[in-house]
């Protein structure tokens, strides 16, 4: 599961990148970069016919009564809700990160090693006139494993193109196993003493 995670550019040059090309094409203070929570306005990557670029969408398919903020990967195709958006509505949540709680309610971030950036395959749709995503989650892997048995369905850098521009590929991806983790305590970042 994934319900929150990190969008911060302080020295990732890809987020910086993606943060500049919104702020042109929708103008500065569109959105609020940071923790990211449901509901909230983030940067998505998406292909059009201008190629791959960041689109703002809101966070979770509302439903009455609900918010849908992720999808199983290994079922998505099979849903009603979701099975437009995995034909062609595919698209990828950039971040730095994303958290995760364990059955003690301590708070982790988790990062792909050696790397700035990491990205996590979506769908979108438009619902009530409004573009929105949900994150397609996973079984967890060994390095998520002790602290939550799902996770977001990680995507490596070189993965995002065929994500988004190949329906065959992204039926594919639907059921690998994402790469490996970094896990820090979010909960000891937070304290001062």
């Amino acid at each position: 599961m994934c319900g929150r995670y990190q969008f911060t550019a302080e020295q990732c040059a890809e987020i910086l990148q993606i943060i500049q090309e919104v702020d042109r094409r929708h103008g500065a203070g569109a959105w609020t970069p940071g923790e990211i929570r449901p509901t909230a306005t983030a940067p998505v990557l998406v292909s059009t016919n201008e190629g791959i670029h960041p689109e703002l969408q809101s966070w979770g398919y509302k439903m009455p009564g609900n918010l849908v903020i992720n999808a199983r990967a290994e079922t998505a195709a099979d849903k009603p809700m979701f099975r437009a958006s995995v034909a062609s509505q595919r698209c990828v949540i950039p971040s730095t990160g994303f958290y995760e709680w364990d059955a003690q309610k301590r708070k982790y971030r988790f990062n792909l090693p050696g790397e700035e950036a990491l990205y996590m395959a979506g769908l979108y749709a438009v619902r009530d006139g409004k573009p929105c995503y949900c994150i397609l989650t996973t079984q967890a892997n060994e390095s998520m494993r002790e602290v939550h048995h799902r996770m977001p369905l990680v995507l490596r850098k070189d993965q995002i193109a065929p994500w988004l521009e190949q329906p065959q590929a992204a039926g594919d991806f639907l059921h690998m196993t994402p790469p490996l983790l970094s896990k820090v305590s979010a909960d000891a970042q937070m304290r001062l003493w």
